[in-house]
């Protein structure tokens, strides 16, 4: 049986040789092992050039993870392989970068002013990064290191209208057909 570095391997090197990104692992209760994936930007999957992950994209890298577990003999009883969602989860200084200008949920691990809780548009700074919130009319620049988050997720932006065109990040531009 493989230990869970070298699962963790596995697992890491399957998903990046597929030219998709791991944005998490999660074993939970009865053998459930959830493997969380995104789209790198700018890449065409399968002729499909969408920046979200499809079912068509978790059927490619799961079918693919099944022989390469089996191979290493890791101890799981079901495999998920899932997108993350629309309040994907930030955890590396690349998915800080690559999503400089959205609006991010943010928790630190001590609290800054009486609050660990924070939510602004993500910026990079000199040393780390920063938020800009704004609060009750005042806007202000919170400066962080990675170091100092417990979590960070990007703000979920619903469009019952359909999916539209951003400009900038909080900018719609017309309805997509």
């Amino acid at each position: 049986m493989a230990g869970a570095a070298q699962v963790t391997r596995a697992i890491s090197q399957t998903v990046e040789g597929l030219h998709y990104e791991l944005v998490d692992i999660e074993r939970a209760a009865r053998g459930l092992l959830r493997v969380t994936i995104d789209r790198r930007p700018g890449l065409v999957y399968n002729g499909d050039a969408g920046t979200f992950i499809t079912v068509d994209d978790c059927e490619r890298v799961t079918r693919q993870l099944q022989y390469v577990l089996e191979v290493e003999g890791a101890d799981y009883a079901r495999l998920e392989v899932s997108s993350p969602g629309l309040d994907r989860p930030l955890k590396t200084a690349d998915d800080f970068q690559r999503f400089c200008g959205h609006e991010v949920a943010l928790t630190l691990k001590l609290p800054f002013e009486g609050r660990k809780h924070w939510r602004g548009l993500l910026q990079p700074a000199a040393e780390g990064w920063s938020l800009l919130v704004s609060d009750q009319k005042v806007e202000q620049q919170l400066g962080f290191t990675l170091d100092e988050v417990r979590e960070a997720r990007l703000v979920p932006v619903l469009d019952f209208k359909g999916r539209r065109t951003a400009g900038s990040p909080g900018e719609t531009g017309p309805a997509q057909e």
